[in-house]
């Protein structure tokens, strides 16, 4: 998942950078409604409507995970956790940085340039090189919620 990703799923969904937690709720249920598979006889339109529903699905938890609203209320548990946890371990791939602590929590952050991330490996700490140049500056999801997330929805 790439910054590329995240304007995909805001055009998919038409919402703005801005859009509020209702704004999307609203948007996603009418899009669901227009979309959705039951309402659709026809076999194969039906299959296409599965289809673009999972998308439009997967577009709506991803951008309530980073809206402002909801990066806003876990922002006090996210600014202790960066400030005294150390890292675990961390990883890059297709322009997102994987941070764990060793608290067990995960964040990834978006749009994250290789440079940067080839200067975090490099740095003589890469905790205090996160603190100064990731953290505050990428966008950024709590990866640890959505495993909890999954596992209850089993």
């Amino acid at each position: 998942m790439n910054t590329k990703k995240i304007i995909e799923y805001r055009a998919l969904l038409g919402v703005a950078k801005t859009a509020t937690l209702k704004e999307l709720k609203t948007i996603y249920r009418n899009c669901m409604k227009d979309m959705h598979p039951d309402t659709i006889a026809d076999a194969e339109e039906r299959h296409l409507a599965e289809e673009r529903s999972k998308e439009i699905i997967a577009a709506y938890h991803f951008l309530v995970s980073i809206a402002p609203e909801t990066l806003e209320k876990d922002k006090a548990e996210y600014t202790r956790i960066t400030a005294t946890i150390n890292i675990a371990d961390f990883y890059y791939e297709k322009g997102v940085l994987y941070i764990t602590f060793l608290d067990g929590s995960s964040f990834e952050y978006f749009g994250v340039l290789r440079p940067v991330y080839i200067k975090m490996v490099n740095a003589e700490s890469p905790g205090r090189f996160a603190r100064r140049h990731i953290y505050n500056d990428y966008i950024y999801r709590s990866a640890s919620k959505l495993v909890a997330a999954e596992v209850a929805a089993e």
